[in-house]
């Protein structure tokens, strides 16, 4: 490198400091505001794609910030592809050339596409147990830092390199996380075509640039069989209720031949209607989990088959219905997992050490967007060492205190 490159690096690295400090400080005086948006969401728990209250919420806060002379407005798009989805826009139009280097300048670089990510499912029964509404918070905060470092390049552009190109700031809401998958079926919608890079982040135990979130099937197991008096004449009945339990078991004995990284979990939803009477239905409900999706593919035909055999045996005709869609494992991008550890140890983040990322985490539908775009998706500690999906985590999500 030569001398006068060094000094325009250096000077550089301190112009990037002081745009972290004004993206801190913009996140810093909207925090209110955002708090507000949190406690919102959290009050008012919806389930997957039904949603409408905290769309509204989000829609409305990005709607009325105020716009300014040389950036504009947010532009809002309501029920963006699905019913509870929105898009927020935002446009930086990059660094500007004199006249004299504009005529001599190649044309400009297309924009940067920055999208951030908010969740705002709840779960039923216990509400926001995995804390989606702070996920809505630190999407929207993110981006308004992100929003108020390139408005001040506009007022002090010294050091900023040239024909820094244009930067489109993306805000999507992305509904039914815990249920269906709503960022899958946007990817089928082509929404993260428009998009080059994305963030969000999770509350969690622990801080962490990356968890090892992995590959999720899930699927209805229905048995139909034929329905008899339990007690005059039960040989003329054919039992759903056995074929159910058959299947329970069969997958609980498949255990000790699972790989330690495989998941299966599943209820009964429906076990029969009455004690004598010969159950003619009954549905089941599980989840498969593996670190791959050719795993998941291993574990789905051996689950299967478990699910079939107790039709077999009983003499039942046995439905298997899976879910829309499949969560994929999330890929790590190892190059936005090291600047997001760099940038947080700054901010005095104590990470979650390497040897503990081969433990196990949930699902989440983040892992098909790593797929199609590149991505992070890092977890932050909210001071509560309640586990996700409990009472007490529902809790530690609305009295979450930022530092």
């Amino acid at each position: 490198m030569r001398p006068n490159e060094a000094v325009e690096a250096s000077a550089l690295a301190v112009r990037l400091d002081e745009w972290k400090r004004r993206a801190a400080e913009c996140i810093d005086e909207s925090s209110e505001r955002l708090g507000e948006l949190s406690r919102a969401i959290w009050s008012h728990p919806e389930l997957a794609y039904e949603e409408h209250q905290a769309h509204a919420a989000l829609t409305r806060f990005f709607a009325s910030l105020p716009a300014s002379p040389s950036s504009g407005a947010w532009s809002v798009q309501r029920s963006y592809k699905l019913a509870t989805a929105f898009r927020a826009d935002w446009k930086w139009d990059g660094a500007s050339c004199s006249p004299g280097e504009a005529s001599q300048a190649p044309p400009p670089p297309p924009p940067l596409r920055l999208g951030f990510l908010c969740e705002y499912d709840a779960l039923p029964a216990i509400g926001h147990a995995c804390g989606h509404n702070l996920i809505a918070e630190v999407g929207a905060a993110a981006a308004l830092g992100l929003k108020g470092a390139l408005e001040s390049l506009r007022q002090s552009p010294g050091g900023l390199p040239r024909h820094a190109p244009a930067v489109k700031v993306t805000v999507l809401g992305t509904p039914a996380e815990e249920d269906g998958g709503g960022k899958i079926d946007l990817i089928k919608a082509g929404v993260f075509d428009s998009l080059d890079v994305v963030f969000m982040a999770h509350p969690s135990q622990e801080d962490a640039a990356y968890l090892p979130d992995i590959a999720e099937h899930d699927v209805t197991v229905k048995y139909y069989g034929k329905a008899s008096h339990a007690a005059a004449y039960p040989w003329e009945g054919i039992n759903a209720l056995d074929a159910a339990v058959l299947a329970y078991n069969n997958l609980s004995l498949l255990r000790q031949q699972m790989k330690p990284t495989w998941r299966v979990h599943g209820i009964i939803k429906n076990g029969g209607v009455k004690p004598n009477i010969i159950p003619s239905y009954t549905e089941l409900e599980f989840y498969l989990r593996a670190p791959s999706l050719r795993e998941l593919s291993t574990l789905k035909e051996k689950a299967e088959n478990c699910f079939k055999a107790a039709a077999l045996a009983t003499g039942c005709e046995v439905e298997l219905q899976d879910g829309a869609n499949d969560f994929y494992n999330v890929l790590p991008n190892k190059t936005l997992k090291k600047i997001y550890k760099e940038n947080g140890k700054k901010l005095g983040i104590d990470f979650i050490s390497d040897e503990n990322l081969n433990e196990l985490t949930g699902s989440t539908d983040f892992g098909n967007v790593s797929f199609v775009v590149p991505g992070i998706h890092s977890y932050f500690y909210i001071g509560s060492d309640a586990l996700n999906h409990t009472e007490q985590y529902t809790a530690a999500a609305v009295s979450w205190k930022k530092n």
